[in-house]
């Protein structure tokens, strides 16, 4: 049985970020991945509930979010999503470079599925992307597709 597309938002204002992830998930080997992008808080929501320019997209089935986003944080984001019934099975892991305590703490608290933090060299970045990536595709099962 062939598995099908995994629709991904990446949701990062940062393009060399955005370049690297885009790079390691379509790599891979048998890669599945639809990867989306939007630059901002304001945008994920409206890609999330296909509003405006986003109405014919595909919802994704996993997003990666960062925290510091402009017009509205990773943190509202996640706080919106998983009070939202239609939303809440969407898996979302925090992908951001802020280890503070407290943004870890209110991630869990809000419903993340997995806090990450972004390492600053190249290399390591790229070797946490491909563990994020082999966890996706080999260990964990995505929830259904929603309409």
């Amino acid at each position: 049985m062939v598995e099908p597309n995994v629709e991904v938002l990446l949701v990062e204002d940062n393009e060399d970020h955005v370049f690297l992830t885009k790079k390691v998930l379509l790599e891979a080997q048998n890669a599945r991945y639809n990867i989306s992008v939007v630059t901002d808080g304001e945008a994920a929501l409206d890609f999330i509930y296909q509003r405006g320019k986003y109405s014919n997209v595909s919802r994704p089935d996993l997003i990666l979010l960062d925290i510091k986003l402009p017009k509205i944080d990773g943190l509202e984001v996640l706080k919106r999503l998983k009070l939202d019934p239609s939303t809440k099975s969407i898996p979302i892991l925090m992908l951001t470079s802020s280890e503070r305590e407290q943004d870890v703490a209110i991630s869990y608290q809000n419903g993340i599925n997995s806090y990450i933090t972004k390492p600053i060299n190249y290399e390591d970045f790229e070797q946490k992307l491909r563990a994020i990536q082999a966890y996706w595709d080999k260990v964990s099962k995505l929830p259904p597709k929603t309409p």
